[in-house]
């Protein structure tokens, strides 16, 4: 990273470039021969009192002493991606979003507010993509009275690490005491190499009905799943399930689903019962979800994976698919989560 102008370090960013991402170098022991340099890149999200604040992509927020810094400079909004289907980070988190329908929804401003029981923070979250319409503490006066009167705590969605993303938000939320909690990452790959994959497929079944069978194979599933489960589960544009059964019956071997939106295809809740891990269910359910896709003139997908799944990193990764964003739930303070 060249923060250099005719050989010398220059700090070449001010409090106005607040909401820009930057790049930032410092010191991190003393200014003596033999200090000890590290680099940040993020959006700088405040620069006051002598101390920056920058968010990293994924989401973690790093604060530096002005008296640090010994070079920065803004750089662009997103770095170029090697492989992956163009696409920006709004444009993902909506098609997700309709992949993931809430039961009950609201509009505030260009946010929406999104309920459904309490079943997953995605379906139980504010999707702050834009302008809420007034001031941001009325804003989160309304979304905590929104929530509250639902029995529910208010969650709102942020997404950091790509053009379009809400760092700027993030800060906001944290510095009135809102906790940030479950971190996931936003996965993106071509769709055609996932169907080409050699997979054996014969087991697999698909079909348009979320049935119990299905239920009884999902992790999130707990006793009877409840109606705002069902309702989210089989809600989306077009929607797959696909089931591998069990050898003596019982919960499938293997599950997962797949949500067909234009050019995406979105895939969750894949699956693999611990005993039958790594004999290439998962790899034969995506696979077949993935033709599926194609044959409906999908061309890229997407996925969503909690940062701390290693295994799923390892899986997805083999298929392909690369990070193109982190988002993160807040919780306001104070409120219980569920």
């Amino acid at each position: 990273m060249d923060f250099t102008t005719g050989g010398r370090l220059e700090v070449r960013i001010t409090p106005d470039d607040v909401g820009k991402r930057v790049s930032v170098r410092l010191v991190t022991e003393d200014r003596e021969p033999g200090a000890t340099f590290t680099d940040v890149v993020g959006v700088l999200t405040s620069w006051t009192e002598g101390t920056l604040s920058i968010t990293r992509r994924t989401g973690e927020p790093v604060r530096i002493a002005e008296s640090s810094l010994v070079a920065g400079k803004v750089v662009p909004a997103a770095p170029a991606r090697r492989r992956g289907p163009a696409a920006s980070a709004p444009e993902l988190d909506r098609v997700a979003a309709r992949a993931w329908p809430p039961v009950t929804s609201e509009p505030l401003g260009e946010w929406t507010l999104r309920a459904s029981g309490g079943f997953t923070r995605r379906a139980n979250s504010v999707l702050p993509l834009g302008d809420p319409g007034m001031g941001l503490d009325a804003a989160l006066r309304r979304v905590t009275a929104w929530y509250a009167a639902r029995e529910l705590p208010a969650y709102i969605q942020v997404s950091t690490g790509a053009e379009g993303t809400q760092e700027l938000l993030a800060a906001e939320l944290e510095s009135r005491g809102w906790m940030r909690e479950v971190s996931s990452l936003m996965e993106i790959a071509a769709l055609a190499p996932i169907g080409d994959l050699d997979a054996d497929i014969s087991a697999v079944t698909l079909s348009r009905h979320l049935d119990d069978a299905w239920l009884t194979r999902y992790q999130r599933s707990s006793g009877e799943p409840s109606p705002e489960a069902r309702a989210v589960l089989s809600g989306g544009p077009s929607v797959w399930f696909a089931t591998i059964v069990a050898e003596g019956g019982g919960a499938p071997a293997a599950i997962g689903r797949c949500v067909v939106d234009g050019r995406w295809a979105g895939f969750t809740a894949v699956e693999v019962a611990p005993e039958r891990r790594r004999q290439g269910l998962a790899k034969a359910v995506m696979t077949a979800l993935a033709r599926t896709a194609l044959d409906e003139g999908a061309s890229a997908a997407y996925l969503q994976v909690e940062t701390d799944n290693d295994g799923a990193h390892a899986l997805y990764g083999g298929m392909g698919f690369t990070v193109h964003h982190s988002y993160h739930h807040w919780r306001a303070s104070g409120q219980d989560p569920r």
